[in-house]
């Protein structure tokens, strides 16, 4: 009994610190879609150590417009992916807050075709030692994943030419 009570303490002491990102590629739209499930409370840290302000609320935003402009220019700095050696411009869609979760949206341009995908995820890495970031990559009905811990931020999936009816 002893023993759980302290394993309980523990994780109540020292949080867990985690991000998903799925990234989809949409071949008949021929772009990437990509979700972001991040903490609303560490994706606030995240935002006034970037220079946010110190008064950021992701539930009950006093502006929706700027704070939409901070999200979008935080992920557009510390997430990047690549498609067969070319960068990708990443169009900010949006956020959502579900239960403790901020849900943030993303698409790629145009991308007519996928053999390997390098992502670059940076995010929250800057404020928490702890953090490790999800990734789910899905092409041609093949999903992979991988969990980088920080300080690793670089990942890179690839699909065997001739998938998808290439």
């Amino acid at each position: 009994m002893s023993n759980l009570f302290l394993q309980v303490l523990w994780l109540m002491l020292h949080p867990f610190y985690v991000s998903i990102t799925a990234v989809d590629y949409n071949k008949e739209a021929q772009r990437m879609e990509i979700s972001c499930r991040i903490f609303y409370d560490d994706l606030e840290t995240a935002l006034k150590a970037g220079g946010g302000g110190s008064t950021i609320d992701l539930i009950n935003p006093v502006n929706r417009g700027q704070t939409d402009s901070l999200i979008a220019r935080y992920l557009r700095n510390h997430l990047s992916l690549s498609v067969d050696g070319k960068p990708q411009a990443l169009r900010y869609l949006g956020y959502e807050i579900e239960d403790d979760v901020a849900w943030c949206y993303l698409e790629s341009g145009e991308i007519t075709a996928v053999q390997r995908i390098v992502i670059d995820n940076c995010l929250l890495l800057d404020q928490f030692a702890r953090q490790s970031n999800i990734l789910h990559v899905t092409a041609y009905g093949r999903r992979k994943s991988t969990k980088l811990d920080n300080p690793e931020h670089r990942a890179v999936f690839e699909w065997g030419s001739g998938i998808g009816g290439q």
